[in-house]
C-alpha cells in the first residue's frame, strides 16, 4: 500500500478515537467487566515499581493499574491523552503514532493492549520496538479473538460497546510470525475472558475459572502473548563467574566426591557449602576438605533455620557469582552434568535451566516407584497451571542468573516463603517474572552414601496442599 493510504488510515482512526474519547463518560462503560479483567491479569503479570512503556494507552487507566515506578503512555488521539494526563499526572503521556515511535529509554514491560488490531503495520511497530528493549524486557500483547467478531460488531451496532473501525483479526501464530521476525522470542499464550460484562458472581468465575477449561478456553475475547528480546549472548564481555550452592545435611561421605568432581566453569566456581543440622560429621568434614583444598574456592554456613528451601537461600544470599546452581549433596545428579547447564543459561536458551529426571532411565534405587508417580503427577499439574513445559518440578539441579534470583527474592512477598522445599519458590517467581523456563533431561542415579531425607508421606502432604495454594495465585488469578 502507499504511503498517502497510510496517511488518510492514519486520520481516521484518529478521528474515531478522539471522537470516542469525547463520549466516553457518557456513552461506552458497557466494557467494565473487560477492562477489569484486563487490568487484574496485567497487575499478576507487572510486578510494582516496574519501568512500564503502554502503546495505544487511551486514557491511561491500565497503565497507572500496574503501579509502575515510571510510566509511558503513547497513544494517536490527542484527546485521549488530554483524558490520561487529566487522570493520571503521575504518568508520562505522549501523543504520537506508535508507527513513529522514538524514545531514548529502555523498559522492563512494553504493553499493546487491544492495538494491533488497529495498526496499519504490525510488523513495522514490532521493529520499532526493539529500540526501547533491554534484555530482560518483556513484551505483553492482548488481542480481539476473531472468534469474537460477529459478537463485537453486533453488541457495536447496538451501542453496547465501542465502535471499531475494519480491524486486523490476527491469529496468535500469526502474531508469533511477526515476532519471530523482528527477533522476538513468543515464551507463552494463553486466553482470558469469557464474560466481560462486570455482573456480580457470573464475571468473576467465567473469567477467572471457566475460562481456564477445555473447551471453554476456545471461547474467549482476548488472546495474550509474552514475548522477549531474542537473546544475543555475544554481548556478553566476559564469561560469568559461577557460584554452585550445595545444601548438605547428613552427607559427610560425599564431600570428597564433591570437591573432586565439580567442574570449573565460565571464568570461575565456586562452592557454596550450606551445612543443615546434620547428625554425622558433616560440618565438619566440609571444614577439613576447604582446608586441604585451599586453591579451591569455598565457603561452608551452617543453616540457622529449617528446610531446603531455607539452604539454598542462604546459599544464594552469600553467593559471589554471576550464575547460580543448586547441586545436591547426594550426587544424584552428577557435577558433571554441571556444565550443560551452565551453557545453556549463557547462551541464551533459557532464563532458568530446570533438570529433568523423568526422560532417561534412572537407576534402579534412584526412586521409589511411589515417588515417581507423585512427581510426575504434580509436574502434570504444575505445567498447566504455568504454561510452560516443565516436566519435573522437584529436580533439586536449577540454574539462573543471580539477577533474576534478587527480582524473584524482592518480589516473593506475593507467594510468600511456603515452600521448604524451595523447588516451587523459584518455579513460581520465575513464571511470574515471565523468564523462559527450559527443561535439561539428565541421568539421576543411585546414592552411594546414607539415606533420602525425604519423608514420603509427610513431604507428599506438603507438596499437595502447595499446588493447591499455587492454582489460586498463579492459575486463577
Amino acid at each position: 500500500m502507499s504511503v498517502p493510504k497510510q496517511v488518510s488510515y492514519t486520520k481516521e482512526r484518529i478521528n474515531h478515537w478522539d471522537s470516542i474519547a469525547r463520549d466516553y463518560d457518557k456513552k461506552w462503560k458497557g466494557g467494565a467487566g473487560y477492562h477489569k479483567r484486563l487490568k487484574a491479569f496485567f497487575q499478576y503479570l507487572i510486578p510494582p515499581g516496574a519501568v512500564v512503556l503502554e502503546l495505544g494507552c487511551g486514557q491511561g487507566d491500565l497503565l497507572a493499574a500496574v503501579k509502575p515506578s515510571c510510566g509511558v503512555g503513547v497513544d494517536i488521539s490527542k484527546e485521549m491523552i488530554s483524558r490520561a494526563k487529566e487522570h493520571y499526572p503521575e504518568l508520562t503521556l505522549i501523543q504520537a503514532d506508535v508507527h513513529a515511535l522514538d524514545l531514548d529509554q529502555k523498559f522492563d514491560y512494553i504493553i499493546l493492549s487491544d492495538l494491533i488490531n488497529d495498526l496499519w503495520n504490525v510488523q513495522g511497530v514490532f521493529h520499532k520496538i526493539k529500540t526501547c528493549c533491554h534484555s530482560r524486557t518483556r513484551l505483553l500483547i492482548n488481542s480481539y479473538s476473531r472468534v469474537w467478531s460477529p459478537v463485537l460488531s453486533l453488541t457495536s451496532s447496538l451501542n453496547l460497546s465501542k465502535p471499531n473501525l475494519p480491524q486486523n483479526w490476527f491469529t496468535p501464530d500469526d502474531i508469533n510470525n511477526l515476532l519471530t521476525l523482528e527477533d522476538f522470542e513468543p515464551l507463552r499464550i494463553w486466553r482470558e475472558i469469557l464474560f466481560p460484562i462486570n455482573f456480580p458472581l457470573v464475571e468473576p468465575f467465567f473469567n477467572k475459572y471457566l475460562v481456564k477449561f477445555f473447551p471453554f478456553h476456545f471461547l474467549a475475547l482476548t488472546n495474550v502473548i509474552m514475548a522477549r528480546p531474542l537473546p544475543n549472548p555475544s554481548v556478553r564481555k566476559k564469561p560469568p563467574k559461577v557460584s554452585v550452592v550445595i545444601p548438605a545435611r547428613n552427607e559427610a561421605g560425599n564431600i570428597p566426591e564433591i570437591f573432586t568432581r565439580v567442574p570449573q566453569m565460565g571464568s570461575g566456581t565456586e562452592m557454596v557449602f550450606v551445612e543443615g543440622h546434620s547428625k554425622d560429621d558433616t560440618y565438619a568434614t566440609i571444614g577439613s576438605w576447604i582446608a586441604k583444598n585451599p586453591d579451591t574456592e569455598a565457603k561452608l554456613f551452617k543453616q540457622t533455620g529449617t528446610g531446603k528451601g531455607d539452604a539454598v537461600r542462604t546459599g544464594f544470599a552469600n553467593s559471589s557469582g554471576e550464575v547460580l546452581m543448586i547441586l545436591d549433596a547426594d550426587l544424584t545428579v552428577a557435577p558433571e552434568d554441571l556444565p550443560a547447564f551452565f551453557h545453556a543459561l549463557v547462551n541464551g536458551k533459557g532464563d532458568f535451566i530446570n533438570g529433568v529426571r523423568l526422560v532417561y532411565p534412572m537407576e534402579s534405587e534412584a526412586m521409589r516407584s511411589l515417588n515417581l508417580v507423585g512427581n510426575k503427577a504434580f509436574s502434570v499439574v504444575f505445567r498447566w497451571a504455568l504454561g510452560q513445559p516443565v516436566k519435573d518440578t522437584l529436580c533439586g539441579t536449577k540454574v539462573l542468573w543471580k539477577e533474576d534470583y534478587e527480582r524473584i527474592a524482592a518480589n516473593r512477598s506475593y507467594f510468600g516463603e511456603f515452600d521448604p522445599f524451595g523447588d516451587y519458590d523459584l518455579l513460581l517467581g520465575a513464571d511470574k517474572l515471565g523468564l523462559k523456563i527450559i527443561d535439561l533431561p539428565i541421568r539421576y542415579r543411585d546414592r552411594v552414601y546414607g539415606t533420602t531425607n525425604i519423608q514420603r508421606w509427610k513431604h507428599g502432604w506438603m507438596l499437595l496442599k502447595m499446588v493447591f495454594f499455587a492454582m489460586g495465585k498463579i492459575k486463577f488469578v
